[in-house]
This record gives C-alpha cells, sequence and structure tokens, in this order.
C-alpha cells in the first residue's frame, strides 16, 4: 500500500469509494442522505481548491481517503475512509497519521463522527482523541467531535 496526495483527477474515485465506506454510517444513523453520501462531484472536486487529500492505493486503485486543512492553528480532519474490505487491517491508522504530519505546525487536530459509531470513536480514542463535545444536527444524528492536543 502506497499513501500519497491525491490530486482533483482521483475525485470521482475518491467519491465511489465515499458513497461505499459511508454506507454503513447511514445505515447506523438510519439515514442515507448524510452529506458523505449526497456529495457530488463537482462539490468534491471544488474542496481540491483549500484542502489536502490522501489517499492509500493498493494495486493501482483508491482503497483508503482523508482530506484536512488548517485554521488558526488546528487541523480539522474530514472524511477518514477505508474501503469495507481493507478495514481493520492499519489502512486508516497510516491515513491518520499520515495527514497529521502534513501538518507539523498545528498543535491541535479535530474530527468528528456520529455518536452511534462506536467503532470510530473507539478507533479515534486509541490513536490520543478525546471526546470534547456533541452536537445534535436532527433526531437521527448526533455528531461527536474529538481532538488531540500535541505538546
Amino acid at each position: 500500500m502506497i499513501i500519497k496526495r491525491a490530486e482533483t483527477s482521483d475525485a470521482k474515485e475518491i467519491l465511489k469509494l465515499q458513497k461505499l465506506a459511508y454506507r454503513s454510517e447511514g445505515k447506523i444513523c438510519d439515514d442515507f442522505t448524510i452529506a458523505p453520501l449526497v456529495q457530488t462531484l463537482e462539490e468534491l472536486k471544488g474542496e481540491f481548491n483549500d484542502k489536502i487529500f490522501l489517499k492509500a492505493v493498493l494495486d493501482e486503485h483508491i482503497i483508503g481517503s482523508v482530506k484536512a486543512y488548517q485554521l488558526d492553528g488546528t487541523c480539522y480532519i474530514k472524511r477518514l475512509m477505508v474501503h469495507p474490505s481493507y478495514q481493520n487491517k492499519g489502512v486508516g491508522k497510516e491515513l491518520i497519521n499520515r495527514i497529521e504530519e502534513m501538518f507539523p505546525e498545528s498543535r491541535r487536530f479535530e474530527l468528528y463522527t456520529g455518536f452511534k459509531s462506536l467503532k470510530n470513536i473507539d478507533f479515534y480514542q486509541k490513536l490520543g482523541y478525546k471526546i470534547f463535545k456533541s452536537r445534535k444536527i436532527d433526531e437521527n444524528i448526533i455528531l461527536v467531535y474529538l481532538e488531540k492536543i500535541v505538546d
């Protein structure tokens, strides 16, 4: 597996992976209209202008991706995703480690996941993230925000 920076030309394959990977999140919260499942290709391509995307590539296929940007000393990590066939094999951990390395000036990293996504919450906590708040989006969706402070 190779992890490297993704380019706009990867957007179509990343979006396909995103819609596959986030089905489980849609199922958990009983809502298949969550943003990752309804995002358009044009919307995703637009994000390449102000976010850094990484991709995990195996046998010339993107099996994982993550994106992030920095604002006021905080790196905001978004949409970590791994193809279901490659989950629990270290791909997500490596993507998080590498995206954190891309922002050496950040002293704080922040991300969120659904409150029912206990596996995700446990995964992030094992990587040093701590829950610091939650936010109710609607009747089915509550987001849990996690942060990691770097000395």
